[in-house]
């Protein structure tokens, strides 16, 4: 796989480090104490053409890949973790999923709303099914020319700020028979029965307000069900395939983070004197820079791979083992980088008049959210097995051998 930069690459990467430095940096710790969604960063985001770019041309957008992608979410995490997570769910996850499973009208809402700023919400997760996201309780039950949503989302991001959210739910059809589980769009400002019930107060990534959102008799035309080729009875799978793009785009933004960290640490060892000279000259030091160099590459090279790769189907989604497996790498990796880049400073890594102790809370989530970094290692073992490995309390039971069976 040739994973070289093409030179309009390498202008793009550099056009979105120029637009971190200059916009994002000056209001990141302002953003994170204020615990405000950034509305005048999305603004100069969508006007730079940083959303939206991997929404094809004949829609508005640029026909970007999800690597491009992750050259621009890697610059901006680098200064600003609440841009970064923006500048991913602008370009994959529930856009990706209309992009590809949405009628026309569904794409040009999509787009049209991207394009403009807009951070679409994906609404899976519930209090009782987190990592077992089919354990989810929400319903939507068929009414005529719409189905009507009751249920209970917590942990969204973008609760009360993003205009279109994708909401899964178990559907029935108008005799009460079960279907299967689906994907519906609803705008927050036309719904009537959709509400943010609570904001979650988080350790990091204060400005992306992470919230509980209820729905009472929330009523979505039919038209607006995300219906991939395989119908409601087995598309849940092929509307969660979309999610491997989302786990790219969250592996990217903590490794942007553990290079923006990386970045003040080499400063650092290069400015700082003790015992007169600088502390680059000491050995131990040098060898926490050159691991935590080493693990960076290391990270960003599977995140690459897994942004130019293609699902086993053929889909246009990232293969799910390697997003899981870049995911895991670069979330774990990047807490690590960031720890010993505080550790490097001191005491003044531990004050908030550096972005270090920022960067050190915001980086701890993206070994939970996305998928936690344990379910994608059971993820990546039902991949190596060849097994659909069960989570449930009586576990794997293996089929009888051919003595038995003969017996």
């Amino acid at each position: 796989m040739d994973l070289d930069l093409t030179p309009e690459q390498i202008a793009l990467q550099a056009r979105a480090r120029e637009f971190a430095h200059s916009v994002v940096r000056p209001r990141a710790a302002a953003i994170d104490r204020a615990e405000q969604y950034p509305w005048d960063i999305v603004a100069e985001l969508a006007k730079a053409g940083f959303c939206g770019m991997t929404i094809p041309g004949a829609l508005g957008g640029q026909g970007r890949s999800f690597l491009d992608a992750a050259l621009v979410i890697e610059e901006m995490a680098k200064c600003c973790t609440v841009t970064a997570r923006i500048v991913v769910e602008t370009n994959m996850g529930a856009i990706s999923t209309v992009m590809a499973y949405g009628s026309e009208a569904q794409k040009q809402l999509a787009a049209r709303l991207v394009l403009a700023g807009d951070k679409p919400a994906i609404c899976i997760t519930e209090p009782d099914a987190g990592s077992d996201a089919t354990a989810m309780s929400t319903r939507a039950d068929k009414r005529g020319d719409a189905y009507v949503i009751n249920g209970r989302k917590h942990w969204i991001t973008g609760a009360g700020v993003s205009k279109l959210h994708l909401i899964f739910a178990r559907v029935f059809d108008e005799r009460g028979e079960q279907l299967g589980i689906g994907g519906f769009l609803a705008l927050r400002d036309e719904a009537k029965g959709l509400s943010v019930s609570k904001r979650e107060q988080t350790m990091g990534l204060r400005g992306m307000p992470e919230g509980e959102l209820t729905f009472e008799n929330l009523e979505v035309p039919a038209d607006m069900a995300v219906l991939p080729p395989s119908g409601f009875r087995r598309g849940f799978a092929d509307l969660m395939n979309a999610y491997n793009s989302q786990r790219v785009g969250a592996g990217t933004v903590a490794m942007g983070i553990a290079a923006g960290a990386l970045e003040l640490a080499l400063d650092w060892a290069k400015t700082r004197e003790q015992f007169g000279r600088p502390i680059g000259e000491f050995q131990g030091l040098q060898w926490m820079l050159a691991d935590m160099q080493t693990q960076l590459t290391a990270a960003r090279l599977m995140l690459y791979a897994a942004a130019c790769s293609h699902g086993p189907d053929g889909s246009a989604f990232p293969d799910p083992m390697l997003a899981a497996q870049a995911k895991i790498f670069a979330s774990e990796t990047a807490v690590k980088i960031v720890n010993d880049a505080l550790q490097m400073f001191g005491a003044r890594g531990y004050s908030r008049d550096l972005p270090l102790e920022r960067m050190a809370r915001d980086v701890r989530m993206f070994t939970i959210g996305g998928g936690t970094a344990q379910v994608l290692r059971t993820l990546v073992a039902s991949k190596m097995l060849g097994w659909k490995l069960p989570q449930t309390r009586d576990g794997y039971v293996p089929k009888r051998s051919l003595r038995d069976a003969a017996e």
